[in-house]
């Protein structure tokens, strides 16, 4: 099963945004017509895109991978929040291959089903749509997100865009904060830079907690997080930045005054873009600095 922080922190994400989506959006929505238009990249380069398929140990993980037209970049494989594989993720991972890196957006429920996992304008307060992802999220574990790290960042160096001799970094949001600490963990080597924004149950009780992966990493840090997260975990940034501190790793760990947990993609009820912005801002920043 998936830790019980990451269940409670969707639960939670559920009864926070239920007064925004009533005002804002009628429900918290995803997919095509709801995606905010990001930024454009200044001096973008061109890129390509597609939609591929992966072959795992437990079956083909459907992804997309975007990456500069010309040259060889850093790899970066990001983690999606607990709606999977969608059109405001596939933007995020074009304006990120926009900056200069490779980017692989995996399907995390492909043992189930391809993306998208629910139609477009599905709200997570709708309980047939609840009771789909939570399902889907308690079939991953951290065996399951460390065999689909190794698999993934294979993939990403086997493809000729990326550039092996740099480190890769890695992303997640939500539920994909604690597999960044999963993957960088397992392949110290090759991950050299990782964010986690609004990630749920990176510090836990439990002896298999991802922040006690630390000591295990190499990877520099980001790690953005929510007020109203931190309202209701407020040591665990604390915990978090004694172990970056122990490990001598560098960690920028802040919590977003003003943000609520979901933030960062631009299809979520509760998206802030000045906020999402600094996020992204300080992600690019790192890996300019550690993909090195």
């Amino acid at each position: 099963m998936c830790d019980d922080n990451s269940i409670d922190d969707m639960i939670e994400f559920a009864k926070r945004s239920n007064d925004l989506t009533r005002r804002r959006f009628g429900a918290l929505s995803i997919g095509v017509g709801l995606t905010m238009a990001l930024p454009r990249v200044a001096g973008a380069a061109d890129v390509k895109e597609a939609e591929i398929e992966i072959k795992t140990p437990d079956g083909v993980a459907d992804a997309y991978f975007v990456h500069p037209t010309t040259g060889t970049h850093p790899g970066v494989l990001v983690w999606a929040d607990a709606m999977g594989l969608r059109p405001a993720f596939k933007q995020m991972a074009q304006r990120l291959a926009e900056s200069g890196y490779a980017v692989l957006v995996p399907n995390p429920f492909y043992r189930t089903m391809k993306a998208p996992i629910v139609p477009p304008g599905s709200s997570f307060q709708d309980p047939e749509t609840r009771k789909t992802i939570m399902a889907m999220m308690g079939a991953l574990n951290p065996d399951t997100h460390v065999k689909d790290a190794k698999t993934f960042v294979a993939y990403l160096d086997s493809q000729p865009a990326v550039d092996k001799k740099r480190k890769m970094g890695t992303t997640g949001y939500c539920m994909g904060g604690p597999i960044t600490m999963r993957t960088a963990a397992t392949l110290p080597d090759r991950i050299g830079a990782a964010g986690s924004f609004h990630g749920g149950g990176l510090v836990t009780d439990k002896p298999d907690s991802p922040h006690l992966l630390v000591p295990k990493m190499k990877a520099q840090y980001l790690i953005a997080i929510a007020e109203n997260d931190d309202k209701q975990q407020p040591t665990a940034k604390d915990t978090l930045r004694e172990s970056f501190a122990a490990a001598k790793l560098p960690a920028e760990i802040e919590v977003y005054t003003g943000a609520q947990h979901g933030w960062c993609p631009p299809d979520s009820a509760v998206y802030n873009e000045a906020l999402a912005e600094k996020a992204w801002e300080r992600l690019l920043t790192l890996f300019k600095k550690a993909l090195v």
